[in-house]
């Protein structure tokens, strides 16, 4: 009797053995199955991509992008051609792109990326520009050629004549393509203008518009308000 439980208890085991669902069961593959409970060698992947170099690269306005590139295998480790597109970084123009990689196999594309910031510096906002503005002639007359110069720090730029006929140097700060006065006040014939500003680059470094924020004391031809100037060069 016993020996016939035991024979029982043996075949029962096995039969719940084979009852196991085979399958893919890598989590990795596309075909992996979530029921399976025992693998079948039945997996499929699709390719690996690997970036050459860092997924994060940063470089100034004036440098040219060259892209490092990426390499893809499959499971086997067979080589698989990839594609980007990295010509859609366009060097000299500043902002964040996002180049994607592609490999396929017969199992499926796979993708991968790389972050790309082209970055604005102070040196960038140097020269010579033309300012037109909507400020007035004596409330903030600024419109006129200027040249925006090197502060004593490595983000801080200065407007020398800034005004235009009274003069006057206006202090100014880049952080990225934000161009940004701080509250300053200047002393012109006849009494003071305070003033703040801030405004953005465009991509190429070219042109920003300051929304300025200003009071003048001179009598007469003074006040208070608000206006815009585009320093183009």
């Amino acid at each position: 009797m016993k020996k016939l439980s035991m024979l029982a208890f043996i075949a029962i085991s096995l039969g719940l053995g084979a009852c196991k669902k085979k399958g893919c069961t890598n989590i990795q593959a596309v075909n992996f199955d979530t029921e399976a409970e025992k693998d079948d060698g039945s997996c499929n992947f699709i390719p690996t991509i690997t970036l050459n170099g860092e997924s994060t690269v940063t470089i100034g306005l004036s440098d040219t992008y060259t892209d490092a590139g990426a390499t893809a295998t499959n499971q086997d480790g067979s080589t698989v051609t990839v594609t980007d597109d990295s010509e859609l970084v366009t060097s000299g123009l500043a902002g964040t792109y996002t180049i994607t990689y592609t490999a396929s196999n017969e199992h499926g594309n796979a993708t991968a990326t790389r972050t790309v910031i082209i970055e604005m510096n102070s040196d960038d906002a140097l020269g010579d520009y033309t300012c037109a503005s909507d400020c007035g002639a004596t409330q903030f007359p600024v419109d006129g050629a200027r040249t925006i110069g090197s502060g004593v720090t490595s983000n801080s730029l200065v407007i020398n004549d800034f005004f235009t006929l009274v003069g006057g140097t206006a202090n100014a700060t880049l952080d990225g393509q934000t161009l940004s006065f701080p509250n300053q006040t200047i002393a012109i014939t006849g009494g003071d203008i305070t003033f703040s500003g801030t405004g953005e680059f465009n991509s190429a470094a070219t042109s920003v518009t300051v929304n300025f924020t200003y009071d003048n004391t001179v009598p007469f031809v003074g006040g208070s308000g608000t206006c815009s100037a585009t320093y183009s060069k």
